[in-house]
């Protein structure tokens, strides 16, 4: 079964909007964990408008499930990452004045960085994901840096899925294929939701991971939180 981790960056921007320490962002997380998910990610950006780099350090000290760190590997990031050591790092090539991550590596053109940034954290024991737009090309070019994973950004899969799913779907299957060939973990993550998780899924049965944030902290809001944590798993069971 594909696992689930629950991005938790908007719990921290709740927090963040208001001051003080509610909701919990730690406390949330363990509660995540307690529901059923089998991960959580955080992406902590330079100017902490959601999760702090201090919440990090809090969540690897209690968490029991995998914690994944993503983010653009600039020095401070390195710097976080090598001293948590999380179980994954999913390296994404955001701008600092990014509202969400909005596109994948060119792995061709970003060889040579990410080939040094990927075997600086295998030096630390942590498992690397490079964040890539749906090209058997850039998922090749990801193996030739030395990753481990790939994690597509499904974000036009989300967008087309209504009109056409089967349109919206073939360019995973072929980057996904690709990853398979060339013996890569394979995730993927933006915009992913109940509405359109488990035909993504069904389609990629070897998907080893979802990362998925916005649209469940929403629904939760309607669902309650453990409920909507059991509802994205159900979504994964094929």
């Amino acid at each position: 079964m594909t696992k689930l981790s629950v991005n938790i960056n908007k719990i921290a921007v709740v927090r963040n909007s208001r001051g003080g320490n509610l909701p919990d962002v730690v406390r949330a997380a363990q509660d995540i964990e307690r529901f059923g998910a089998d991960g959580i990610t955080v992406h902590p950006r330079p100017d902490a408008r959601h999760i702090r780099y201090d919440d990090v350090r809090a969540l690897k000290r209690v968490l029991v499930t995998e914690l994944n760190i993503e983010g653009n590997p600039i020095p401070s990031f390195i710097d976080l990452v090598t001293e948590v050591v999380p179980a994954q790092v999913t390296l994404v090539p955001d701008a600092p004045d990014a509202i969400t991550s909005n596109a994948g590596w060119d792995t061709v053109a970003h060889r040579a960085f990410l080939t040094d940034i990927t075997a600086r954290f295998h030096e630390a024991g942590i498992r690397v994901s490079i964040f890539v737009d749906p090209q058997p090309g850039m998922v090749a070019g990801a193996k030739a840096c030395g990753a481990d994973r790939v994690e597509l950004y499904t974000e036009a899969y989300a967008r087309e899925y209504p009109a056409d799913p089967e349109r919206a779907i073939a360019p995973y299957v072929a980057a996904a294929e690709e990853a398979r060939r060339l013996g890569l973990g394979l995730n993927a993550g933006h915009d992913l939701s109940l509405v359109n998780l488990h035909y993504f899924a069904s389609r990629i049965p070897w998907l080893d991971e979802t990362s998925i944030g916005h649209a469940l902290i929403c629904d939760a809001l309607y669902y309650g939180l453990e409920n909507t944590v059991q509802l994205y798993r159900r979504e994964l069971i094929l």
